[in-house]
């Protein structure tokens, strides 16, 4: 899932921001070569697995920016916190931690405990472009 080229912004706008030790993303949606993969917000009627690869590309998006301002022997020390919007117009659905588990799942994977950092799951009625979820991240570098 993970590439090694930062995201293309969709606006004037930097994929991350880095001040010292520190890297913000920008909130990314699961964009793969600028288009999304995915659209509309999630219902509670939807299989949450159907958007565990939507989650997946947005967090990789992420962390592609944040390392894209790495320089020669840095790393990510730790993903100090990851804040992810779910769009849905739908007042039943309540899974909004489950959609952000899969992104947490994804960092784990690449970082390991590293990977693991405070959260927010947050409900949002709509996204840019129609999408499903957007991920940014705080990092430590080192």
């Amino acid at each position: 899932m993970s590439s090694q080229n930062p995201p293309i912004p969709q606006g004037n706008y930097a994929p991350a921001t880095r001040r010292g030790a520190q890297v913000f993303t920008a909130g990314m949606t699961p964009r793969r070569d600028g288009q999304l993969i995915r659209t509309g917000g999630v219902q509670s009627g939807d299989d949450l697995n159907d958007y565990k690869e939507a989650a997946q590309l947005a967090v990789a998006n992420a962390l592609n920016a944040a390392r894209a301002t790495l320089t020669t022997n840095e790393r990510i020390a730790q993903i100090l916190s990851m804040t992810v919007y779910v769009a849905s117009s739908d007042e039943a659905f309540d899974k909004h931690s489950k959609i952000a588990d899969f992104a947490s799942d994804y960092l784990f994977a690449e970082l390991g405990q590293e990977g693991i950092s405070s959260r927010a799951a947050i409900g949002v009625f709509t996204l840019p472009g129609k999408a499903p979820l957007e991920i940014s991240l705080i990092a430590a570098i080192e």
